[in-house]
């Protein structure tokens, strides 16, 4: 494998391709390559209506016009493409975006309309870790993007732009002067982070309004030949003292013999991990932390 360039590096390689000898030019981009924004003559606070953003036209802008160029460079002659972009809504919409840098300058020019009445030459790889064994299956399962989802992105940031922008000017212009601690050179709001917002301020009130109280629970270690063995009262924590010690009387001044009703012996084995995809790890992180 050669490796040339660093941000973002390009990789080549050899291998096979729809039962032919190929070579591999492997890239990357970084998160979106365009952004959604309004046209200048909509981005004066003073001379439009915060109402008039919702019929607004909007744009799509580079954001790295690096990455455009980049990807048009790598792309030109070349006779296929695999998208490899993360398996969610916002990868799909990613994949149309690196499409719109590259269609222009593959060998065979091809939109994804005509895929089934022309040879193929756009593919999408669907996978869910980067282990040898799912990127094997994701190259033996090639299908193409998938546009609804990609469509659902555009219509998201689409609304995201007129909501968080309108909503914005409209509470800067509000509360300016209306408090003389407030900041109020610009309030923003956003769909997503107003929200978010609201569910940190509920937690941090319920932290501090927080009273705690003492519990107890019932432990007990028994010495089973030579082999020390600890039982947790399936009670879990108890908040009354008196029950706890009411519990552990009835167990001292009780003579009767424990008696084992059955026992089970199993064998497993761990295997070596495997690298974590999004969802594996916080399966992993909510077991281990108790959340």
């Amino acid at each position: 494998m050669e490796t040339r360039g660093k941000s973002p590096p390009v990789h080549e390689f050899n291998h096979h391709f729809l039962g032919k000898a190929a070579l591999f030019r492997v890239t990357s981009v970084a998160g979106h390559v365009f952004s959604t924004d309004f046209p200048p003559k909509y981005q004066n606070w003073d001379t439009v209506d915060p109402m008039d953003l919702f019929q607004a036209p909007i744009v799509h802008t580079s954001e790295n016009k690096g990455i455009v160029k980049h990807l048009e460079r790598e792309a030109k002659g070349m006779d296929y493409l695999i998208l490899w972009l993360d398996c969610d809504r916002e990868g799909e919409n990613i994949c149309f975006e690196v499409l719109t840098c590259v269609q222009g300058v593959m060998k065979q020019p091809q939109s994804l309309v005509n895929i089934g009445r022309l040879q193929q030459t756009i593919f999408r790889a669907k996978f869910s870790a980067v282990t040898q064994k799912d990127i094997e299956k994701a190259m033996q399962n090639l299908g193409i993007p998938n546009e609804h989802e990609a469509l659902a992105v555009d219509a998201r940031q689409e609304l995201d732009l007129k909501v968080g922008v309108a909503f914005s000017r409209f509470q800067t212009r509000y509360f300016q002067g209306k408090y003389g601690n407030l900041d109020s050179a610009i309030i923003s709001y956003g769909p997503c982070q107003t929200p978010t917002l609201g569910f940190c301020v509920d937690r941090y009130d319920e932290i501090h309004s927080f009273k705690s109280r003492p519990f107890y629970c019932v432990d007990v270690v028994l010495e089973i030949r030579g082999r020390m063995l600890a039982l947790t009262s399936d009670r879990g924590r108890i908040l009354e003292k008196h029950v706890c010690d009411a519990i552990i009387s009835s167990m001292v001044n009780n003579e009767k013999e424990l008696v084992c009703k059955d026992i089970k012996s199993t064998e497993t084995r761990k295997t070596r991990p495997q690298p974590l995809n999004t969802v594996e790890m916080l399966k992993l992180a909510s077991r281990n932390l108790g959340r």
